[in-house]
């Protein structure tokens, strides 16, 4: 992605994306509806977009991704899903943890994303639900790992390193 777009701008191409799988075209109040703005700021929005290069704007027709447009509002949704994903996971409740995507999604480094992708797809594609999921939710609640090991060391300084268990 280019260095040159806001996380608004950032934004308003997710949106456009999101719109155009959703419904095949895009409408000012489309977007309007989706970011909860009001339309002179998106039809301003949508020209700076589209003097970018980052899509069309048509006044009668609708908004349409260029290439690059659609790459950027791909990546961004991808980020958005992958960080809400993983809030969940750990008990962010669902509003909050989409809220908290938004504003994660803009800034962490693509290799932490790729990461976190990693993890939340290892644990959705896991035969069972990971017990150390159910362990984390109690120790949320009350505060205490429910294991204990049974030579009291912590179990990561029985695990050794990841780099050694391979």
């Amino acid at each position: 992605m280019k260095g040159d777009l806001s996380r608004k701008a950032e934004d308003y191409l997710e949106a456009i994306y999101v719109i155009s799988l959703e419904k095949g075209h895009v409408r000012i109040r489309d977007i309007c509806k989706e970011l909860g703005i009001k339309p002179p700021s998106v039809v301003e929005m949508v020209k700076k977009l589209s003097a970018k290069g980052y899509l069309v704007y048509l006044k009668n027709e609708g908004v349409y991704l260029t290439p690059e447009g659609e790459d950027v509002g791909r990546i961004i949704k991808d980020r958005h899903s992958t960080i809400c994903a993983f809030l969940k996971f750990i008990g962010v409740p669902e509003e909050i943890a989409d809220e908290d995507a938004c504003i994660m999604e803009h800034d962490l480094n693509s290799k932490t994303v790729e990461q976190i992708k990693s993890l939340v797809k290892f644990i959705e594609t896991a035969p069972d639900r990971p017990q150390w999921l159910d362990h984390f939710a109690i120790f949320c609640d009350v505060g205490k790992h429910p294991c204990k090991a049974k030579d009291g060391l912590p179990r990561t300084a029985q695990m050794g390193r990841p780099e050694q268990l391979r």
